[in-house]
C-alpha cells in the first residue's frame, strides 16, 4: 500500500552525495570538505519536474488524435535557500570559479530529498535524483525580508523509495504486466 500521509515542507531534508567520474566526485569532495554541505540546510521551495515529451499522430481527415508516442523525458527543478556560504555556485562553476580556464569540470550529484513525519518516524518518502547538475544560481536582496539564494537544475533520472513502517519490503514497486 502506498504511503498515505500528509507531509509538509517541515517534514523534508534535502541532502547531496557524490556522483559522476573520478575527476568530478573528486572536485565534489573538496567542496563538500570546504562548506561541509551534505545537508543543504534552510531550504525552501524545493521542487523537482519530470516532464515527457509526447508526440500525437494525426491520420490525413481525421480529428482526433490517433496515436500518441512518448519522446524524451526531462527532469529539472529548483531549490531556494535563505543562507549564501559559495557551496552551490562552486558546484555550479566547478573549478571555473577559481580558475581562467572555463572549460573545467563541473561537480555531478545526487539531491536526497527526504520526507518524514515526526509522530510516524517509520514511515519516510526519499525521492533521489540522480545525475544533478545546476543550471542557473542567483541571489535576491529585498529590502525587506531574508536574502534567498536560487538555484535551477537538470538531472538524468529520478527514484522513489517509500518505506513504511511494519513492513519488511523497504522498497514498493507495481508488479507491472509482462509485455
Amino acid at each position: 500500500m502506498a504511503l498515505d500521509k500528509v507531509y509538509v515542507g517541515a517534514h523534508g531534508t534535502l541532502g547531496i552525495a557524490v556522483e559522476g567520474t573520478p575527476a568530478q566526485q573528486a572536485d565534489f569532495t573538496a567542496v563538500n570538505d570546504a562548506y561541509s554541505s551534505a545537508v543543504v540546510g534552510r531550504v525552501t521551495d524545493v521542487e523537482v519536474c519530470v516532464r515527457t515529451e509526447l508526440e500525437e499522430f494525426y491520420e490525413i481527415g481525421a480529428r482526433d488524435v490517433s496515436t500518441i508516442s512518448p519522446g524524451n523525458v526531462h527532469i529539472s527543478g529548483g531549490i531556494g535557500r535563505a543562507y549564501i556560504n559559495g557551496s552551490l555556485l562552486f558546484l555550479l562553476l566547478g573549478r571555473g570559479a577559481l580558475e581562467k580556464d572555463r572549460t573545467s569540470i563541473q561537480p555531478r550529484f545526487v539531491l536526497n530529498l527526504t520526507l518524514r513525519n515526526s509522530h510516524i518516524p517509520d514511515n519516510a518518502l526519499k525521492v533521489n535524483v540522480f545525475g544533478v547538475k545546476f543550471e542557473t544560481w542567483g541571489f535576491r536582496l529585498p529590502q525587506e525580508g531574508f536574502v534567498m539564494e536560487q538555484v535551477r537544475f537538470k538531472a538524468t533520472r529520478i527514484g522513489v523509495l517509500d518505506n513504511e513502517a511494519g513492513k519488511d519490503v523497504s522498497v514498493t514497486f507495481p508488479a507491472l504486466p509482462a509485455s
